[in-house]
């Protein structure tokens, strides 16, 4: 009786054992999932591909004269707050986009790291997750470059999106995050410093009210050729696509010098400012050489109908000096598409292999002046 009880007790015993080892194997399982080492997988998924359609682009020659919820950041109470491709976004890439947008200020450094933490879990738990988030950043970095001129002092082909993927025994965390990867910064030259920029900032936004100022009380197509005019007026065409800036609205406000790209993000900035519903297209033109090259000008709602507007090519280069006449300082103004189309050619995509966004129909026929 008493050897049965021993061996029953002894029987319990290595059962205790067998149990409180598998336990405290579990339990360190447990532990180590997270506490413990993990294998770490940092890499960047990729950086935007947003070339300058300005390079090479179409300039007119002549010989002779002949829609989303968004904060305001610039507190104007009148102002449009593009978000026509926005709306067009996947909802992961108008989580970056917003990111982005909330973020303005902070990018100003050039060294802010915009975290999302594990929020894009779901994507990259799938087959090629990695891919489709980098495709899910291009199209939300193309619609937030296209939308938000007073980003002048970006390079967003030096912001990384970077997935940092823990691995552990039982789950796989993310962690994501852009950044300037190895760039010292991602301002673009010549910006240096925030101090920089929001000096910058400060000169445009006083050139923005000088004109907000002379078109108060003015109807919307006054307005409209008012802000036309005066670029035309006051940029200078840079034919070496050498000078600094000549993409953006600091290059074509303040140092008044640009390319189609500068005059078109100008003009979109001041219609943004002055309440107009408007967005930018790129694509080709041919010009009055025979030449066919990339270019960007002007959409504008007028009316619930949309016109094109070039203010680029209504401020050709007149060889021998000379008076722009009205004939050619308005013949690219609030155009339909039978006239648009004899010479510009949208492109849907702002890249190649791009997101092929939904552009508005022009009107048919010029608008009436």
């Amino acid at each position: 009786m008493r050897k049965e009880k021993g061996l029953i007790n002894l029987l319990l015993t290595i059962v205790a054992i067998v149990l409180i080892v598998i336990l405290a194997f579990f339990g360190y399982l447990v532990y180590t999932d997270y506490f413990g080492e993990a294998t770490i997988v940092i890499g960047e998924a990729g950086y935007p591909v947003i070339e300058n359609s300005s390079l090479n682009e179409s300039k007119e020659n002549e010989d002779e004269v002949i829609e989303v919820d968004l904060s305001d950041t610039n507190n104007q109470s009148n102002n449009y707050i593009n978000n026509h491709f926005y709306n067009q976004l996947s909802d992961s890439a108008k989580l970056i986009y917003m990111e982005l947008y909330q973020n303005k200020e902070n990018l100003k450094t050039g060294t802010f790291t915009v975290e999302f933490g594990d929020v894009f879990k779901d994507i990259l738990s799938q087959e090629n997750g990695s891919d489709i988030l980098k495709e899910e950043y291009q199209s939300a970095i193309e619609a937030f470059t296209y939308e938000n001129p007073d980003v002048f002092y970006l390079d967003v082909t030096k912001m990384y999106i970077n997935i940092e993927m823990v691995k552990r025994l039982f789950s796989t965390k993310y962690n994501v995050y852009i950044n300037s990867y190895q760039e010292p910064h991602y301002l673009a030259e010549p910006f240096t410093s925030k101090e920089e920029i929001d000096k910058c900032q400060s000169q445009i936004e006083s050139v923005r009210d000088k004109i907000l100022a002379n078109i108060n009380g003015k109807t919307k197509i006054e307005k409209i050729r008012y802000i036309h005019n005066y670029l035309i007026d006051n940029i200078e065409y840079d034919e070496t696509i050498k000078q600094e800036n000549i993409y953006n609205i600091y290059g074509a406000l303040v140092q008044r010098i640009s390319v189609c790209e500068g005059y078109a993000k100008a003009f979109q900035y001041l219609l943004n400012s002055a309440g107009i519903e408007n967005i930018i297209v790129t694509g080709t033109a041919t010009n009055n050489s025979g030449e066919t090259e990339n270019h960007a000008w002007n959409y504008v709602k007028i009316d619930n109908l949309w016109y094109a507007i070039d203010v680029t090519w209504d401020d050709p280069i007149i060889i021998g000096g000379g008076r722009l006449t009205d004939d050619i300082r308005y013949q690219y103004f609030l155009k339909g598409s039978r006239t648009m189309n004899k010479n510009h050619y949208v492109s849907n995509s702002f890249t190649d292999n791009g997101k092929q966004f939904q552009l508005p129909l022009l009107a048919s026929v010029d608008y009436a002046l």
